[in-house]
């Protein structure tokens, strides 16, 4: 082929989207979006790549979404909220790049199904060689979560201070206009929704680690059941101790939602 017309044709995946362009190089070459600790591999992480987070928390209250440019706080905010909304049993995947850019539809839907019986199911399918491999992923998915609390929630301070000193000036300052107004608002809702979204989902993963040991001792009984429960009460403190916001009213996706093609 004629090198013009190489050109001429690589044009238009020059124009997709950067996350789904990514996809594409990652399935022609064969290789996996994950690299390190489960993280997505460098190149393709943007730095907006968790920004569909209060957006998707806004739109589920039916509130606005602001037109301004996130705060690194903001950002960090986001990237911090993702970890903690996401599915544990969906934290490693081949395909992780189009889950933490949200472009598939059907993941974004799944993350408001509240279904408890969810992470058992998904650890009993699991291949694991024996019984404590079970209470050994149940520990771990509940431990990390114990550790990702604390930096996320001193963020989630930082940026609500910020908020509170955003309204103030804004109380203060004449010349602001309504849109400028709307926007800062429409802002300050989507931070305060993007944490009252991750503390429902800890409250909700906490509930189906629960459900899960509950089922696990009676089936598979374990000595590890007890260190499994001991992670799950520190998980709780931690969860009671961090509501630094009122729990609105998400729109959940029933159950059954999910068993339906989606449209669009």
């Amino acid at each position: 082929m004629p090198p013009r017309a190489s050109r001429r044709n690589a044009k238009p995946l020059l124009k997709t989207k950067p996350a789904l362009a990514a996809f594409v190089v990652l399935m022609l070459g064969g290789c996996t979006s994950i690299g390190d600790f489960g993280r997505l591999q460098p190149p393709l992480v943007a730095d907006n790549i968790h920004a569909w987070v209060g957006q998707e928390a806004a739109t589920r209250t039916g509130g606005p979404i602001s037109l301004n440019n996130l705060t690194d706080d903001e950002r960090t905010l986001r990237d911090l909220a993702f970890p903690l909304i996401q599915p544990p049993y969906d934290r490693i995947r081949w395909d992780a790049v189009l889950y933490e850019y949200s472009i598939k539809r059907e993941f974004r839907r799944s993350l408001w199904v509240v279904d408890p019986t969810a992470y058992y199911r998904h650890l009993l399918a699991a291949d694991y060689r024996s019984t404590a491999g079970r209470y050994n992923q149940l520990n771990d998915d509940a431990r990390n979560d114990v550790v990702r609390i604390d930096p996320f929630f001193d963020m989630a301070h930082r940026v609500i201070e910020a908020d509170r000193k955003r309204q103030a000036t804004m109380d203060v300052l004449p010349d602001i206009s309504p849109l400028d107004r709307a926007n800062a608002l429409a802002r300050v809702g989507e931070n305060n929704l993007t944490i009252a979204w991750v503390q429902a989902s800890l409250a909700q993963r906490c509930a189906s680690y629960r459900f899960a040991l509950n089922h696990l001792v009676v089936s598979e009984p374990e000595a590890l059941a007890t260190q499994v429960d001991l992670s799950l009460k520190l998980l709780q403190q931690q969860i009671a101790a961090n509501q630094l916001v009122p729990a609105p009213e998400f729109a959940q996706v029933p159950v059954a939602a999910l068993a339906a093609p989606a449209m669009g």
